[in-house]
């Protein structure tokens, strides 16, 4: 049976005071328990008090997906408000410090925390997972050997987090700096089946590395326990629309290897540290940089590798009916991404509590039926 290709979404969110526009823990709101009310299990705490998650249930489409994912986020954003919160959807918070920001308490946290201290407690980040169907083990890492290559373009189109601790840092993703000091992160290696990876896998769980496989944070892997392959490579973007046209290509992405890989086609595999260069070029400069075509062995602009990519998915995308949903992609690479329109506002206005104002802003747009446009910044 060939994969169902399924999607599930997950995002990070922050809990915003509106007077300081600094973190806030959502934990005397009773925001998580309100929210069960009407939301059920797809809301949950993260680490920090100040990280609400919410999740999609198995959507058999982008369609499904973009209406649960604004669902959710309308929920959300209007549960925060009635509660003297805002919400807001980026990958670090402009200027908040770590250092004062409490643990959630809950015993695999405490845990965590436990195991690699201040790494765990720095690591005040906020990404979005998309999940895509994959029944058959052996075919799933085969999908996610291959998928390795286009994660650095994916990140450069969710790029979100340029600034920490108050400090413009220069990168269009900081949250991939702080993220990779944690072990068992960032791009895989290839794995040539899925019993070679199981016995990785075995290997770190006998050897007390781990306990069980949710504890492997790369950028893309198997889900230990859902017949997924999980993509977590992304900032979390700031419209809903990002995520949804973010989460189309990499179903696109998983649905076109899976044609080559059924027809003995498969696409070429690189060296993880290949993969690595296009990675730290993605983070540094997002879509204004230039990446490295392998196959040509040139540089080239990112904007134009993205385009190369959306040709390359582009005769599996209307199996998918997601053309629509898809085509937003455009619209990134146009007014830029959420790192590009931070910046931008902080260039005309000096001013980080004037940023937070516009990423609250931008994480309620576009949640009604249609979406609006993009507010242009300069």
């Amino acid at each position: 049976m060939p994969p169902t290709f399924t999607i599930g979404i997950e995002e990070e969110y922050q809990t915003i005071d509106p007077e300081t526009r600094d973190l806030r823990s959502h934990i005397q709101a009773e925001l998580l328990q309100k929210g069960k009310i009407f939301l059920q299990e797809r809301v949950k705490a993260e680490m920090h008090q100040s990280v609400i998650e919410v999740g999609t249930g198995i959507c058999n489409n982008i369609k499904e997906a973009k209406s649960e994912v604004k669902m959710l986020r309308r929920g959300i954003v209007r549960l925060a408000t009635e509660n003297g919160l805002r919400l807001a959807s980026v990958a670090t918070h402009p200027f908040s410090d770590w250092r004062v920001q409490e643990i959630y308490p809950d015993d695999r946290y405490k845990g965590i925390v436990e195991d690699l201290q201040l790494v765990a407690r720095a690591n005040l980040i906020f990404g979005l997972h998309v999940h895509i169907g994959i029944e058959d083990r052996e075919t799933a890492i085969h999908m996610m050997n291959h998928a390795r290559y286009f994660l650095p373009h994916i990140l450069a189109l969710s790029t979100n987090s340029p600034f920490w601790l108050g400090m413009n840092t220069g990168l269009k993703s900081y949250r991939c700096k702080v993220f990779d000091k944690f072990p068992r992160t960032n791009i895989p290696d290839y794995f040539p089946s899925w019993g070679e990876y199981e016995n990785f896998v075995k290997l770190l769980i006998k050897t007390n590395c781990i306990d069980n496989a949710k504890k492997i944070w790369w950028d893309i892997r198997p889900h230990p326990f859902f017949n997924t392959i999980e993509f977590r490579v992304c900032d979390v973007p700031m419209r809903a629309d990002e995520t949804i046209a973010i989460a189309a290509l990499i179903q696109a992405t998983v649905a076109k290897l899976h044609k080559l890989y059924t027809a003995n086609q498969g696409f070429r595999l690189y060296r993880r540290a290949l993969i690595m260069e296009n990675k730290w070029r993605a983070s540094r400069y997002g879509l204004d940089g230039l990446m490295i075509d392998f196959g040509k062995q040139t540089e080239v602009s990112t904007r134009d590798l993205i385009h190369e990519y959306l040709e390359f998915v582009d005769d599996v995308v209307d199996e998918l009916d997601s053309r629509e949903e898809l085509n937003y992609i455009h619209r990134i690479l146009e007014h830029g991404s959420g790192a590009d329109r931070q910046l931008r506002v902080f260039e005309q206005t000096g001013d980080l509590k004037k940023v937070v104002d516009y990423i609250v802003e931008e994480t309620a747009a576009g949640l009604e039926e249609e979406p609006a446009e993009v507010r242009r910044v300069g």
